[in-house]
């Protein structure tokens, strides 16, 4: 509390202008110092157009304020709120200690806002243009909200910590003649990064950022025409969800309840309010996610992606309970999930590429859902097939297991057959024809109903011919009673024993033949038993 004789006036050398000494004096009030002029042309901070000496404020008298402000006056709490102004210099508070909340609106800097190392309690730049935002290591214990903003040289916040939210809804930011619109490597941000409605020219670096919460990206607008990657995000942590999808009827909610309440205005209504607008996810460039952890699900939902030939949706070796991933296929780039392990993956058939533009070795999932149309094992497989331009197991090996823990063991047993298929063709000659043929008679084992159909084939021929050439007793008279389909059971079953083919010997031909079944019997009724196996337990 301030003393009662202490006046609070600035230092004779400030020499503050009108609109100066107003703000002072709102200052130490806690209240709003407004100067607009209530005409929207001339309020607008991206408007090139005169603001008048009764309209500018310099950004020392401001940095005053920050660093060094005048106590309170008695009963109220010393706060910066300025609106509708035009801010000249540069404001540097690098380093600096600012205690009190600031709250900047539809104001215009002349130069630059610099903040690296600065320690802030809650700053807010609402719908303001700022020329760049330079604020390595800042550190805040509550907000840092730059909503509807205009930043066309971009903003550093690398390493930065923020103590609550990060708000860049709505705001539109440039690279200038740097590469980076946004570069944020390492940041933590305590609850939620809200960057929906986004609109970014130049790259979007967060490497190793950490989210308390949700990050998300409704609606944003992410493009990088000069370079690889418009969002490059590796090895990133967010605590419960990152969505990059539509804005829409369903994200309103969580767009609308940012805070503050007016932080942004897009309307969703149409004239009349007949009907929801939707703003979709939109990105020229690639985006890499890859080592991310992601503790609740990914969202990658009706997202336009354009991509070049050598670009990437790249989301290696990322961990998360749930992916869904419904985006628009891109028509060039490639889909990469090598590595990456799932516990629920919802996605949609139109969403992967029908070529070699997919990678997915190494993927792991255990359960897959269409979350729209129907996804059959037929296009599973192709799916896999698209994921592999060369031959590998992994992806087939994945499939089947996800099917066997769903309990779908035909599916299962579908997929295992086509990875031995697939395998046949990397085999030399010989190998490709002994792969054909367990693939016609008994289906690699995966079709025991084929095994047991061969199996029945096989013994009306070997009945048919040995009652039409019955072969000579072994010991003359001493031989059961002649039974063409025993004997031939005999030959073709293992094990068992029904007593006639120990007591006949055929001769010639029929040796061999009988030779044959016997061969014949063991490969096809070990074959049957195996799938007989596999049936009653999972595999």
């Amino acid at each position: 509390m301030s003393d009662p004789g202490d006046v609070g006036d600035p230092p004779p050398d400030a020499r503050l202008t009108t609109a100066e000494w107003g703000l002072w004096q709102a200052f130490r009030n806690g209240s709003e110092h407004d100067l607009r002029s209530r005409e929207p042309e001339l309020d607008d901070p991206n408007g090139d157009h005169p603001w008048g000496p009764e309209r500018t404020v310099r950004a020392r008298v401001i940095a005053l304020l920050l660093l060094h402000g005048p106590p309170p006056l008695l009963g109220r709490v010393a706060s910066l709120h300025l609106t509708g102004a035009y801010i000249t210099g540069c404001l540097d508070i690098s380093g600096g200690v600012v205690e009190h909340y600031f709250e900047l609106r539809q104001c215009r800097f002349e130069q630059e806002v610099r903040m690296p190392e600065a320690r802030v309690h809650t700053a807010r730049f609402v719908d303001c243009f700022v020329p760049r935002l330079e604020g390595a290591r800042l550190a805040t214990e509550g907000d840092l909200h730059l909503p509807r903003c205009s930043i066309p040289d971009g903003i550093k916040l690398t390493d930065a910590t923020i103590g609550t939210d990060l708000m860049l809804n709505e705001a539109t930011i440039g690279s200038g003649r740097r590469s980076h619109a946004v570069s944020a490597d390492g940041i933590t941000v305590s609850q939620e990064l809200q960057a929906s409605l986004l609109v970014t020219d130049g790259l979007v670096s967060l490497r190793g950022a950490t989210v308390g919460s949700s990050l998300h990206m409704f609606g944003a607008v992410l493009r990088n025409r000069r370079g690889r990657y418009a969002l490059y995000a590796p090895q990133m942590t967010v605590e419960q969800v990152a969505s990059f999808a539509d804005a829409g009827r369903a994200s309103a909610p969580q767009i609308y309840g940012a805070t503050p309440p007016t932080g942004t205005r897009y309307d969703f209504h149409t004239q009349g309010g007949t009907r929801w607008r939707t703003k979709h996810f939109e990105c020229t460039g690639g985006i890499v996610l890859d080592d991310g952890r992601f503790g609740s699900s990914l969202v990658i939902e009706n997202a336009r992606l354009d991509l070049q030939r050598d670009q990437e949706l790249s989301l290696r070796r990322i961990t998360t309970p749930e992916l869904t991933f419904t985006p628009q296929t891109p028509e060039r780039g490639l889909i990469v999930l090598s590595g990456a392990t799932v516990e629920k993956l919802m996605d949609r058939t139109l969403s992967w590429p029908r070529d070699e533009r997919l990678w997915m070795a190494g993927f792991t999932y255990q359960l897959a859902i269409a979350k729209e149309g129907h996804f059959n094992v037929r296009e599973r497989l192709h799916w896999v097939e698209t994921a592999t331009a060369e031959y590998a197991p992994e992806p087939y090996e994945q499939l089947a297991a996800m099917y066997r823990n769903s309990g779908e063991d035909t599916n299962a047993r579908i997929v295992l057959l086509a990875k031995q298929r697939r395998r046949r063709a990397t085999l030399p000659v010989f190998g490709k024809a002994w792969g054909y043929l367990q693939d016609w008679t008994v289906a690699y084992g995966y079709r025991p109903g084929q095994a047991a159909l061969w199996m029945g084939f096989l013994w009306l021929t070997g009945a048919l011919l040995f009652e039409a050439h019955r072969p000579e007793a072994l010991k003359g008279d001493e031989h059961p009673h002649w039974n063409a389909a025993l004997y031939t059971l005999d030959l073709l079953l293992p094990v068992i024993s029904f007593g006639q083919d120990a007591a006949w010997n055929p001769a010639g031909g029929y040796q061999w033949l009988a030779a044959g079944l016997i061969l014949l019997g063991w490969i096809l009724a070990t074959t049957v038993a195996t799938g007989a196996t596999r049936l009653l337990r999972r595999q």
